[in-house]
């Protein structure tokens, strides 16, 4: 896809990389990286992003090939303005042992089955729910943020063995869950139709985590 950059945006994507050196990473996990840390102003996630260059490859073609996208909160779906977004929030229903986030995420499922790409910015439990399901993701962008089950709900979603990205803090949010989203929208790789100027490709490889 065609962007407009503002000379803003680019003179922020050129002041993180005189700042942060971000060349030795592949082509995604480079775009994932750079849009994250320029949403958030956060040098530290550069060191603390966990995620895989043949995993974003695989999601980055089901999302070019139309792959729907799951929102945990409209907060979320707020900040992906290329694409359409399901957030099913405003139906959720808490109950004994089930938040409103969680059943939201049981809903989404209900309505795009599996093969979706998941983007979790702000409730753990939403997160947590995604696991028990059988929804054979795309990809999981799992950055919810709080001191509270966070940290641990994006450790589990390592462990899941599902194509992901995470971080191994507490820290996370819908700005960045969307920034990082966004990244794999925005990114064409070489021999596509354009590249997006806020975020340059590199050579490829396997490196498998920041």
């Amino acid at each position: 896809m065609t962007r407009t950059v503002h000379p803003i945006e680019q003179e922020s994507f050129r002041r993180l990389r005189s700042r942060l050196d971000t060349s030795h990473f592949p082509p995604l996990t480079r775009a994932v990286v750079e849009r994250v840390v320029h949403s958030s102003a956060d040098l530290e996630y550069a060191g603390e992003l966990v995620c895989d260059e043949d995993e974003l490859l695989a999601a980055h073609a089901a999302l070019h090939a139309g792959a729907p996208i799951v929102a945990d909160v409209e907060m979320v779906a707020a900040g992906i303005t290329t694409r359409p977004v399901v957030c099913r929030l405003k139906d959720g229903r808490s109950g004994p042992g089930l938040t409103r986030s969680a059943h939201a995420i049981r809903l989404a499922y209900e309505q795009v089955g599996p093969g979706a790409v998941w983007v979790i910015g702000c409730a753990p439990t939403a997160l947590e729910e995604l696991l028990t399901l059988d929804a054979a993701p795309a990809l999981v962008i799992g950055l919810p943020v709080g001191f509270v089950g966070a940290a641990e709900s994006k450790e589990s979603l390592r462990i899941s063995g599902l194509p992901a990205v995470s971080n191994i803090s507490e820290k996370g949010g819908s700005a960045v869950a969307s920034a990082a989203l966004n990244a794999l929208l925005y990114t064409e790789l070489p021999g596509g139709p354009s590249v997006d100027p806020g975020s340059a490709t590199t050579p490829s490889n396997k490196e498998n985590s920041l």
